[in-house]
């Protein structure tokens, strides 16, 4: 009794952390149904590469690729070409995590490529297409996310939302006149990235109120004099309480910033 007692205390920090969402679960096979198939020992970079070439798995492939998307090194010029090479993947998994990749470490180099898959028939790469064109900076994006957060264009809500976003970055009265004419879609997560992206844009904030919108557009000669700064969303979120226990690692947080190529001052 007393052994499994102890036992069973022992594997409280491993439980808690894979619990919590410790290594993240980006990190975890698709379709896992057991927390037993989530642990894995540490994985290398040398087997991390492999795992992501291997011809004969998308399995590996996507896990190979996503992490070393996530590591502190995943920006070197060898692991970059692999990216590149994976966006070309028959597996939708495979190129989701490659685009997501591009967007962590690319630059407006790399753009064409995620507007490519903005238009990949599979969501999850549309979805993380959009999401990339959040942190990489290009005036070539400008028109193929408006086309993206057209409904008539693109079926998904989460790929309009993602782009409404990434349109915030882009001081031009093109942008702010598609977003005005988006306000019009019935979902509400495009809503609220449309008002948030306007609101960054211009300093107002109109709600849904298209009309409002439209006057103070049609009488307001710089409507940019009230932007602000654009950072990318990203993952945040607080501590859940089991996070707090030792050797349970914190959540896996990033740090904003500016998309890469975007100068300071931006005019339109």
């Amino acid at each position: 009794m007393r052994t499994t007692a102890f036992r069973s205390l022992a594997l409280l920090p491993l439980a808690a952390a894979l619990l919590s969402g410790c290594s993240t679960f980006e990190n975890v096979p698709r379709g896992t149904t057991s927390l037993l198939q989530v642990f894995r020992p540490q994985t290398s970079p040398a087997q991390a590469a492999e795992m992501a070439t291997d011809q004969y798995s998308a399995e590996n492939r996507y896990r190979g690729t996503t992490l070393l998307s996530n590591a502190d090194f995943g920006g070197q010029g060898v692991y970059l070409e692999l990216y590149l090479d994976a966006m070309d993947d028959p597996d939708s998994g495979v190129r989701s995590a490659a685009v997501r990749a591009l967007g962590r470490h690319g630059d407006p180099e790399h753009v064409g490529l995620m507007i490519d898959a903005l238009t990949d028939k599979s969501k999850i790469v549309r979805v993380e297409a959009a999401r990339a064109l959040q942190r990489v900076h290009s005036p070539d994006a400008i028109m193929p996310l408006i086309n993206a957060i057209n409904k008539d264009n693109e079926s998904e809500a989460d790929v309009r939302a993602a782009a409404a976003d990434a349109l915030g970055q882009y001081r031009q009265s093109i942008v702010v006149q598609a977003l005005i004419n988006a306000l019009r879609d019935s979902r509400l997560v495009v809503n609220n990235r449309v008002q948030h992206s306007l609101l960054i844009l211009t300093g107002q904030n109109f709600g849904l109120d298209r009309r409002a919108w439209i006057d103070w557009y049609n009488s307001t000669e710089d409507i940019f004099a009230g932007a602000q700064p654009y950072t990318y969303p990203v993952f945040n979120r607080k501590k859940r309480l089991v996070e707090y226990l030792p050797m349970v690692p914190s959540p896996p947080n990033e740090t904003t910033s500016t998309p890469v190529g975007m100068d300071p001052v931006i005019d339109d």
